[in-house]
C-alpha cells in the first residue's frame, strides 16, 4: 500500500462507515463459529490494529496475538497494548510457532497477497483442532479500479474464486456470503466516477452525516448475514476450517 494511503486508512479504522461496519459482520461471523471465551486469536496481518480491541472484546479470558510485515503499522498496533503483536509476514513468516490458534482472522489481507493459496495453506496449519478462519476480501474483479491500485491489490475476489483458493489450501469453507449488496449501486458510480476523474486518497472520510448513514444501511444486512447469505455485494465474508483427512468418516 502507497505510505500516504495507509497513513489516511490508519487515522480513518476507528471511525469510518466501512471499517466499522466490517468489524460488525466480522463479530457476528466469529460467533457463529462458534468461540470460546477463553479461546487463543490471531489477527494475522492486523495493520495499525482496528480490530485488536474487537477481538480482545470476544475472548475476556483468553490470549490474542497479532502480526503485521509493515513497522510504521505495527507500531502503531503495539502502541494500543492489547495483545502481543510481533513481525510477520504470508506465507512463510507466521511467528509465534509454538502456538495454535483457536480463531484467525484474515480481514481484508488476502488480496494484497502474491501467493494466496500458500498463504491461506500456512495459516490453516495453525489452526487448533476445530478451529476456525474467518476472513474477508473486496469482491466483484468488474469492480476493478484505481481504489484498488493504490492499494496495491492482486485481485477482487469472486465466491467462486475464493472457494477454489480456500480448497487448493486443503482448507473448506463453512459459510459464505457477499456483503455489502445495498450500496453496491454507489460504489458503481463511485468506480465510473475514478476512471474519469481520478481517484482522490484525500477524500477518504465523508461527512460525519454520510459517515453514519452508509454505516446504517450497511448494519441493516446484520438481518441476513451470518444467518443467510446475500448473493452479490462489495465484500465476501468466510468462515473457513480444516478440510477433513482423506478417508476420514464423517
Amino acid at each position: 500500500m502507497e505510505r500516504d494511503a495507509f497513513d489516511l486508512l490508519a487515522r480513518a479504522e476507528r471511525d469510518h462507515w466501512w471499517f466499522q461496519g466490517r468489524r460488525t459482520f466480522v463479530a457476528a461471523a466469529i460467533r457463529r463459529a462458534g468461540l470460546s471465551p477463553s479461546a487463543t486469536v490471531l489477527d494475522a496481518g492486523c495493520g495499525s490494529g482496528g480490530n485488536l480491541a474487537l477481538l480482545a472484546g470476544l475472548v475476556p479470558q483468553g490470549r490474542l496475538y497479532g502480526f503485521e510485515y509493515d513497522a510504521e503499522a505495527r507500531r502503531a498496533a503495539t502502541a494500543l497494548g492489547i495483545g502481543t503483536i510481533a513481525a510477520g509476514a504470508l506465507p512463510d513468516g507466521v511467528p509465534f510457532p509454538e502456538t495454535a490458534f483457536d480463531l484467525i482472522g484474515l480481514f481484508d489481507v488476502l488480496e494484497h497477497l502474491a501467493d494466496p493459496v500458500a498463504s491461506l495453506r500456512a495459516l490453516g496449519e495453525r489452526l487448533s483442532p476445530g478451529g476456525a478462519l474467518v476472513l474477508t476480501v473486496p469482491a466483484l474483479p468488474w469492480l476493478w479500479g484505481p481504489h484498488d491500485v493504490v492499494h496495491q491489490h492482486h485481485r477482487r475476489y469472486t465466491a467462486a474464486s475464493l472457494t477454489q483458493h480456500v480448497a487448493h489450501a486443503g482448507l473448506q469453507i463453512e459459510y459464505l456470503s457477499y456483503l455489502n449488496l445495498l450500496l453496491l449501486p454507489l460504489a458503481i458510480l463511485q468506480r465510473l466516477r475514478e476512471r474519469v476523474l481520478g481517484y482522490h486518497a484525500d477524500a477518504l472520510t465523508p461527512a460525519p452525516w454520510l459517515n453514519r448513514l452508509l454505516r446504517r444501511l450497511w448494519e441493516l444486512e446484520r438481518r441476513w448475514v451470518p444467518s443467510h447469505r446475500l448473493p452479490l455485494g462489495l465484500s465476501l465474508l468466510a468462515i473457513v476450517r480444516r478440510a477433513p483427512a482423506h478417508g476420514a468418516s464423517a
